[in-house]
């Protein structure tokens, strides 16, 4: 069974996710913007496969998601009000994040 998303909201100072399979997800805004998986936040390999991890600052708007997007049927594209928007989200990633201890 493939994961779905069927429903996802911001409540808060978190993003509500619920899935098809009937688990629910609640991520904090700053936990997912820190936790970004594009290449600029998390770095990339370079031909020898070594990861440098780039420092990445937040300003004072870093934290507040102003919009999101599905991106196919896997995943969800997040648009934060500093401008970052790179990072693509897989559902699979978020459910890991949510089971993140806190």
């Amino acid at each position: 069974m493939n994961l779905a998303l069927a429903n996802v909201v911001v409540i808060g100072e978190e993003l509500a996710l619920s899935f098809t399979d009937g688990e629910e997800a609640y991520l904090p805004l700053a936990l997912l913007r820190r936790a970004c998986p594009c290449a600029s936040c998390q770095g990339e390999p370079d031909a020898l496969g070594r990861v440098l991890k780039p420092v990445v600052e937040y300003g004072p708007r870093a934290f507040e998601l102003q919009k999101f997007d599905t991106v196919g049927g896997y995943a969800l594209q997040l648009y934060w009000a500093d401008g970052h928007s790179t990072g693509i989200y897989s559902y699979s990633y978020l459910k890991r994040l949510a089971a993140l201890p806190s």
